[in-house]
């Protein structure tokens, strides 16, 4: 049972609770004044000639009859104090959800309606919560298009120079022609990568992701991924282990999509593994559930930088650095494609060693 129906259970049973023991103090106050009456009005002596003798012998012949209009007339009552007790709630709760368009303005209601108030002042914290994410990480963004639009001079800059030297320069060296172009082409292959980082900013935020799934081999997967990885863990002299219990091991999932996942979570361990460290990559099915870990050796990541990790456009480093470049976006994107997997995804950092875990569910 949902928070939702809790509070409106709780709500219901103390309202109609309060109805109930009212209606219980009616009909005791009528017996107890029924009995009153017949005490106080038999101490009287009658003659038969009183004008209010023939109603009190009318009363007296029919008690039950007296006793049960008086008591839904009391029920009437009762109804219309309590409808009316309703609609001040509903008319509190309504003012109340008014405020909540304020930021750090926190409702207060009555007493018979804290368990409102507590769920309505939980959902403003979440509110005001998501707001203050949303609006970091918009920041987040701008920042980083500030840095990759300035970063895109140097390289080009770069590029435009060698070429010019290239063409203006007719009797230079084979030797300092292949330099140049080297140094030419390397800038622009950063260029490139800095064109990509826009491309995957415009895309987070146009595109939807959809699954085209089937059944693929785990190991298949890993392998291919890790085998295109080589020389990029070739630059830091990085070596990789994979082991997967059983082999054989099978998902159901969208294999591009989820190699990006796998591509995302080896990129950032080779980015930050200490150099000549081992990535080890761990494939175990447990249950339902088939759990994927890649290890790295390398600086522990603080904690209140693991639990943010997963947001769009947050990168580990303090300061932009172009060896570093990414827009912050693969692990927002690695979360994403494994929740529309039906998965979930974590991060441990301890002792200089970082596990990022996938959880998927098994064939």
């Amino acid at each position: 049972m949902n928070s939702k129906k809790k509070i409106k259970t709780v709500i219901l049973r103390r309202f109609f609770g309060k109805m109930l023991r009212a209606a219980a103090v009616c009909m005791a106050a009528l017996v107890a004044c029924l009995f009153l009456g017949k005490t106080i009005l038999g101490s009287y002596v009658w003659y038969g000639t009183e004008g209010i003798y023939p109603l009190i012998h009318w009363i007296s012949d029919n008690q039950e009859i007296f006793v049960i209009c008086m008591f839904l007339v009391g029920l009437f009552f009762i109804g219309i104090f309590y409808w009316v007790k309703l609609l001040n709630y509903f008319e509190e709760v309504l003012e109340a959800m008014e405020q909540l368009n304020y930021v750090e303005n926190f409702v207060q209601l009555c007493p018979d309606l804290q368990e409102v108030e507590q769920y309505m002042n939980t959902l403003q914290k979440q509110r005001e919560q998501s707001e203050r994410r949303a609006r970091e990480a918009e920041q987040r963004k701008s920042d980083l298009v500030v840095y990759l639009a300035h970063d895109l001079k140097t390289p080009l800059t770069s590029v435009i120079g060698y070429l010019s030297l290239l063409k203006e320069e007719r009797e230079i060296s084979p030797e300092l022609q292949e330099k140049y172009l080297s140094v030419a082409l390397d800038k622009a292959g950063r260029l490139e990568d800095l064109i990509n980082e826009f491309f995957e900013i415009t895309r987070f935020n146009l595109t939807h992701l959809e699954l085209e799934q089937s059944t693929v081999s785990l190991k298949m997967l890993l392998e291919q991924t890790v085998f295109e990885f080589h020389p990029v863990f070739a630059e830091k002299n990085l070596s990789c282990e994979l082991e997967i219990e059983p082999e054989g091991l099978k998902i159901a999932c969208d294999p591009e999509k989820l190699q990006r996942v796998f591509d995302n979570l080896l990129r950032n361990a080779a980015l930050y593994s200490y150099e000549g460290s081992t990535i080890k990559i761990r494939a175990k099915q447990s249950g339902s559930l088939v759990g994927i870990q890649v290890e790295n050796a390398g600086a522990t990541i603080p904690e209140e930088k693991l639990g943010r990790i997963f947001e769009q456009f947050y990168r580990l480093d303090s300061a932009r650095q172009s060896k570093n470049g990414g827009a912050g976006l693969g692990l927002a994107i690695a979360k994403e494609i494994v929740r529309l997997h039906g998965g979930s995804i974590r991060a441990e950092s301890r002792q200089e060693q970082t596990v990022f875990t996938v959880e998927l569910p098994a064939v």
